[in-house]
């Protein structure tokens, strides 16, 4: 797989899962009870209520997320880099931002998908799938693996921007 396309396929599958998760929710066979959790505080425990109709809200801000990330890298000449950009390192450098990107949207379309199997588990009660103490330490190790991905973009670009040895 093009190491282009692999962020592309990632995010896309992310994309079909999530809807696939609120369709379940909403219109399959185990319906939700009428008030869902829809915030939760530092600790993992629910602080804000809604509807389950409410949960059409994450694809919706999802797909908007792609779509901006999707337009994002239509404009490479617009990338603002952390270093010096010369015309010999500029097409290595939108290479390296363009993946970066790639990475970051597909993270994100699953951590908002992840995020939405949290609320339909902890609406369903204290018999589903997950422990409340677990929303937080999910929620702390995707920033982890966000941030990760954009530390080691920035250091592949500062690495890539070095001048070359004679």
């Amino acid at each position: 797989m093009n190491l282009r396309r692999t962020p592309e396929f990632f995010s896309g599958a992310g994309l079909i899962v999530l809807a696939w998760i609120t369709w379940q929710a909403l219109y399959g066979p185990e319906r939700l009870p009428a008030r869902i959790p829809t915030h939760f505080d530092a600790a993992g425990n629910p602080n804000g209520w809604g509807s389950p109709s409410d949960l059409w809200m994450l694809p919706v801000i999802d797909a908007g997320v792609y779509l901006l990330m999707t337009a994002i890298v239509r404009f490479p000449e617009a990338f603002n880099y952390p270093v010096e950009v010369t015309e010999v390192k500029r097409a290595e450098l939108e290479r390296i931002t363009i993946g970066m990107i790639g990475w970051m949207k597909a993270e994100m379309v699953w951590l908002f998908c992840s995020i939405q199997w949290i609320i339909i588990a902890l609406a369903r009660g204290p018999s589903g799938s997950i422990h409340q103490s677990m929303v937080m330490v999910f929620v702390l190790c995707s920033l982890v693996v966000i941030f990760a991905t954009v530390g080691w973009h920035i250091w592949a670009m500062r690495r890539a921007a070095r001048p070359a040895k004679a």
